[in-house]
Formats: C-alpha cells, sequence, structure tokens
C-alpha cells in the first residue's frame, strides 16, 4: 500500500470531519488554534525552510490581517470578507516595501529588518487612539456563511481547516513545479540559479509575499475567533514562537507546519499546568523548557520531528507520466563556422589585484576550444566574466555580434549560453530529473499562482520530457529518480551538464568537469564531450589538466597569472616550451 499517497487525504478527512465527532469542546478550540498557528509556520517553510529567508517578523502580518477585520467590522460595519480583502492587501504592500528593501542585501539585513518591522508595527497598534491602544478593538462579531452563524466553536473549525489545507496542498503543489524548483535553487545562493536564467530577487519577493498573506488570512481567522484584538499576540516573541514551531516541525517540510503547530501549543498547554505543580510556583517555565527542547532537535534532528515521521512515509519515484508530452520549442542553432563568442580584451581588478589581464580569444560554431593553465592562471575569472558572474573592468565579451559584457547571468543564459561549476552546483533535496529540469526554467512559462491551482501540469511533463532526454543523452536516465546528494563526484558532474543542456544552449560553457574524478570516471566524462561535439554543440572548457583536454579539443588558449600565454591546437600547445615552463617551472 503506499501509505504517503492516502495519510495526507485521510489526515484532511479527519480534521474537517472533528466538530461532527463527540469530542469535547477543549479539543476543538486546541485544533483552531493548531490552525491558526500552521498557516503562519506555513509560510515560514516557505520562507525559511526552502528559500533560506530568515524572518522574526511573521506576527507583526498577523497582526495586520487581524486588525483589518476588527477594525472593518466593529468600527465601520464592513464585510468581513472586505476586510479579509483589505488585512491581505495590506500585508502585501508591506511585504513589498520591506522586500524591495532588504531582500537584495545578503545575510542579517533580513532578520533585522523583520525584527524592526515587528517592533514598529507591535507599537504602533498599542499607542493608536483609533485602534484602542493596549486594550485593543473588542466585540468583533462571528463570521457568517451564506445565513450561517459560524460561531467560535465548531462550525469555526471547519473553516480555519479548509483553509490551511488548501493553504498547505498549494504550496507542496507550488514545491513541485516550475516556480518551487526556482524558489528552492535561490536557498544555495544565486549564482547556480541565475546561471540558469531565474530571477532570484522575484522569487524571494514571491516567496516573502506569500508568507506574509498565509499569516495575514490567519490574523483575520484569529480575529473573528477571539472575538476581540489586541496587540499582545502580535508581538516580536510571538514571532520568534512562530518560527520555533517551522523549526520543530521540520522547517523544510510543508507538513511540518502542522506537526510543529500541535506539538508546540498541545505541549505548551500541558506544561503550564505541570510546571508550577513540580516546581511550586508559577511562571513561565515552559519557556525555557521549550528553548532546551529546540538545543536538543537541532542537534539530533536539524530537520525537525518530520524526519521520524517521514520514515513511516517512504518516497516514491515520480509517475513517468510525460512519455507523450510534446518536445519544448528550441532555439535557432548557429551554422558550423559561425562566430559566436568573442572575448576581446577582457580585464578584471580586484582592488589592486589584476587577475585578468586583456585576455582575448573567439569561438565559433562547432568548435571545442579549451582554456587551460595552472592553478591561479585566472581560468575560472575569465569564465565568470564570460557568463556575467563577474564584471568587467575593461574589455568587452560578444556573443553572436552582441556586446553582452555587464548583463547579468541570466540574460546570458537567456541568449543560449550555459554553464557547469567548478564545484558542483546542485539541491541535494531534490531527485536528479528534478535537477536537470532546473535548467528548463527559461523554457517555461506558468508562474506561482498556476502552479498552486495545478494549471501547470502539461508544461511540467514537457519540461521532465527534456530533463530526461538529456538525462539519457549523457547516459545518466537510470538514475532520474536519486536524490541528486546521494550522487558520487562523477555522476553529480555529469548531471550538471545533463541540467545546463537543458537550457536548450548554443555554447556549452564546463568549468574543469575533470576536477576531482577518477581516471574512469574522467574517460566517461570525455566519450560525452566527444557525443556532444559530434552532435554539433559547441563548448569551452576550462581545465588545468592538460592529459583531459589534448584529445578533445580543436584549439587551446593558455593563460599563467591572468593573461594569455598563446593559443593554438593541441600539438602546437604540447610543444611549447613557455607552455612546459608554466606547468612545470622550468624550460625543458
Amino acid at each position: 500500500m503506499k501509505l504517503r499517497r492516502f495519510a495526507f487525504p485521510l489526515f484532511g478527512v479527519i480534521m474537517l470531519a472533528l466538530p461532527a465527532l463527540p469530542v469535547p469542546d477543549f479539543w476543538i478550540t486546541q485544533a483552531i488554534y493548531i490552525g491558526l498557528y500552521a498557516l503562519v509556520a506555513l509560510g515560514l517553510v516557505l520562507l525559511t525552510g526552502v528559500a533560506g529567508l530568515t524572518s522574526f517578523g511573521q506576527a507583526a502580518f498577523v497582526g495586520v490581517g487581524a486588525y483589518a477585520a476588527a477594525f472593518m467590522t466593529v468600527k465601520l460595519s464592513a464585510s468581513p470578507w472586505l476586510a479579509l480583502l483589505l488585512g491581505v492587501g495590506l500585508a502585501v504592500c508591506a511585504a513589498l516595501v520591506l522586500g524591495a528593501i532588504t531582500l537584495r542585501m545578503s545575510g542579517h539585513y533580513l532578520p533585522l529588518a523583520t525584527i524592526a518591522w515587528g517592533l514598529a508595527l507591535y507599537y504602533t497598534m498599542g499607542n493608536m487612539e483609533w485602534l484602542g491602544k493596549y486594550d485593543g478593538i473588542l466585540g468583533v462579531p462571528t463570521l457568517q456563511v451564506f445565513g450561517f452563524d459560524l460561531g467560535t466553536g465548531r462550525g469555526l473549525h471547519v473553516l480555519v481547516w479548509a483553509i490551511a489545507l488548501l493553504a498547505a496542498l498549494g504550496c507542496a503543489n507550488l514545491l513541485d513545479s516550475r516556480p518551487g524548483r526556482a524558489i528552492r535553487a535561490v536557498k544555495g545562493g544565486a549564482t547556480m540559479a541565475e546561471a540558469m536564467g531565474v530571477s532570484t530577487f522575484r522569487y524571494k519577493l514571491v516567496v516573502f509575499v506569500l508568507a506574509a498573506v498565509l499569516a495575514a488570512v490567519s490574523g483575520w481567522l484569529f480575529a473573528f475567533f477571539q472575538r476581540t484584538v489586541n496587540p499582545t499576540p502580535f508581538s516580536i516573541g510571538k514571532g520568534i514562537e512562530y518560527l520555533f514551531m517551522a523549526v520543530l516541525g521540520g522547517v523544510s517540510h510543508v507538513w511540518g507546519a502542522f506537526l510543529g503547530a500541535a506539538v508546540v501549543k498541545l505541549t505548551d498547554d500541558q506544561l503550564q499546568v505541570l510546571l508550577p505543580k513540580l516546581i511550586g510556583t508559577s511562571g513561565n517555565f515552559e519557556t525555557i523548557v521549550f528553548g532546551i527542547v529546540l538545543v536538543v532537535v537541532l542537534k539530533y534532528a536539524p530537520d525537525g520531528l518530520w524526519t521520524f515521521v517521514a520514515r513511516w512515509l517512504p518516497r516514491e519515484d515520480r509517475p513517468r507520466d510525460w512519455a507523450d508530452a510534446p518536445a519544448l520549442p528550441a532555439r535557432d542553432k548557429p551554422a558550423r563556422g559561425q562566430p559566436l563568442l568573442q572575448v576581446d580584451a577582457v580585464r578584471k581588478e580586484f582592488g589592486g589585484l589584476v587577475a585578468v589581464n586583456d585576455v582575448s580569444f573567439e569561438l565559433r560554431a562547432g568548435d571545442l576550444v579549451g582554456l587551460i593553465g595552472p592553478n591561479g592562471a585566472g581560468k575560472s575569472t575569465t569564465f565568470n566574466l564570460v557568463t556575467g558572474v563577474l564584471s568587467l573592468t575593461g574589455g568587452q565579451v560578444r556573443w553572436r555580434g552582441e556586446a553582452i559584457g555587464g548583463l547579468p547571468s541570466r540574460e546570458i543564459a537567456r541568449r543560449g549560453i550555459s554553464r557547469t561549476f567548478q564545484h558542483v552546483k546542485m539541491i541535494p533535496e531534490m531527485t536528479v530529473l528534478e535537477n536537470v529540469a532546473l535548467g528548463g526554467h527559461l523554457r517555461g512559462q506558468c508562474g506561482t499562482v498556476r502552479a498552486m491551482l495545478r494549471m501547470d501540469r502539461v508544461e511540467e511533463k514537457r519540461l521532465f520530457a527534456e530533463a530526461e532526454r538529456q538525462l539519457a543523452r549523457i547516459g545518466l536516465a537510470d538514475r532520474m529518480h536519486d536524490l541528486a546528494g546521494n550522487l558520487a563526484l562523477g555522476p553529480q558532474r555529469l548531471m550538471e551538464i545533463a541540467r545546463a543542456l537543458c537550457t536548450d544552449p548554443a555554447l556549452l560553457l564546463l568549468d574543469e568537469p575533470a576536477a576531482g574524478l577518477r581516471h574512469q570516471e574522467k574517460q566517461a566524462l570525455a566519450a560525452v564531450l566527444r557525443q556532444l561535439k559530434d552532435e554539433g554543440m559547441s563548448l569551452l572548457l576550462v581545465e588545468h589538466d592538460m592529459e583531459f583536454v589534448m584529445g578533445l579539443t580543436d584549439r587551446i588558449v593558455v593563460m599563467e597569472f591572468g593573461t594569455r600565454l598563446m593559443e593554438g591546437t593541441p600539438a602546437e600547445v604540447q610543444a611549447s616550451p613557455a607552455v612546459r615552463a608554466a606547468y612545470l617551472g622550468t624550460e625543458h
């Protein structure tokens, strides 16, 4: 029995049917709290666990939704559904402003900004007369749906859990999609994602806004559940608690949000009763216990408690339902011999250090050109200048006659240049097939909303069909369902080549693909590169291993200390005393 397939529908049915069962009202109240908390933690799973962006201010977005509901329904006697639109709209606007300011930065700026946002909103709510100051807004009416009063118990429970389950399903759909793979790629840094055509800033902003919307919806429901709104539940301390729930449950897993919310809420209630009895005095001792628990979990289960549940829900291979999917559109390839890439006197300075000093070379369609030199020669820096990872200090790079120096990596990828990396960059938690499908990002169109609604399946099948075709092309199709992190280095490098080929490039750039490989793995890689060349692919190969490139390349550019030492055929390079001196330190 495929347990994973039926576990979550069964969980959803139980939670939605709970009010109809003869259970105490206290259980219903607890379940409502868990559903509300899980909505916020779900946003943090996307934001922190998947995209790698830490936020301590989600409680502030909850407050926006709650105060919008209370103010609109109590002060203005407006529709609660209009209040929902207002709350979500305000949260989106605030997230856009915060994101635009901080998401282009790195490190601690976003967490600090979310702390500042949380504190600012907390004190704003507590000092505004028209918001009731610290007393808040009282007398929030109950929700009514089609004339039926949901109250604050069993009726509201169904709505809370219907929204929470739909949100979880939407988030799960999102992560299993083209934009979801882009969001996952953001966590590993911008370099690989941008090289595959992903706008990392855009997807950071998307996930930041989505987390804010989920928090605001939770706040809107919270207002009608409590029927009173004051600043206390939206303090920075509560924001930290939401993050704690996500981390404890499993910050990288959608359903870990529910587990974390349930464990924290239920344990907190029990500790508030048990600890005073054990210690003999009252106080917030449960906070101390939770701190200890978090340290233990981070030490022994860094992926959260969900890892223990996941053992009972083994991962299944993706159903291969793309066999008949039509091929993705392909770009027009240049005719053999047509000029493709002109590198004209490129220069890169880091302060007073000249890493690349006026290097020039040319590559034509169908060529396999090697860029070699000893360690520290400036090969990878030149490579990064060509692909837009680094900005030019001087000179120019032209692609099919167009100047591309200064363009971001994703725009260079859009023009038909794809690359691999000196140190393999991948998403280890995704399968080989999914990693390779990331390379087809620019060849798809479906966005976040369509992905969450599962309206992108036709395009997804086409992307997976292309990914499987590229894996077969390099001899790795039999490993497509393996987790990428479980592959050895050789297959990982082949997977990177397949991902780069999935972009449908006119030029493929390989940055030291043989580094760290054993002799047999190098032979397998050389066979793949010869096959690609025979198929008409243009390649630029950066290497320091002369033996590896000699039998592969048409021409070789040799670099030393950031300058071009010589350019010629493999035979000419091998015969050059200057090249031998560069590699061996002496002329022969």
